[in-house]
């Protein structure tokens, strides 16, 4: 049990620690990439992402299982942090946020329903956020 919650809060660390070092680095990037027009899209465009894709991840979790989607969350996750590091332009970036948010939102909603799958439902509380 420990190695499960152990595996799911790593996966969930990527998509929430991701998010805090952009915020952090924002103006840092906007200003190498000569966008600050576009400053808000950069975070909006994965938050947007991440809220779209969790029902359509929640539903084939359910088809297909929750570890595979999990794994494959966590690929498309990467995928797109390693393409947002290669962006020479701020709409790259942004389109790859976009991917990395759709990864992001697999990883939020699988971690949920993995949890889901192996708590009983007694125990939940303890387990919650």
């Amino acid at each position: 049990m420990r190695l499960i919650f152990s595996d799911l809060m790593l996966g969930m660390l990527l998509g929430t620690l991701d998010q805090a070092i952009v915020a952090t680095a924002l103006p840092a990037i906007t200003g190498d990439l000569h966008g600050l027009n576009h400053i808000g899209w950069l975070g909006a465009a994965y938050l947007l992402a991440v809220a779209v894709v969790m029902p359509i991840y929640e539903k084939i979790g359910d088809l297909f299982g929750r570890k595979p989607v999990f794994q494959f969350a966590i690929v498309v996750f990467l995928i797109g942090s390693a393409a947002s590091g290669l962006a020479h332009s701020l709409d790259e970036l942004i389109a790859f946020r976009v991917v990395q948010g759709v990864g992001a939102g697999g990883l939020i909603i699988g971690a949920q329903a993995i949890i889901g799958d192996v708590v009983s439902p007694r125990e939940r509380g303890r387990y919650r956020d």
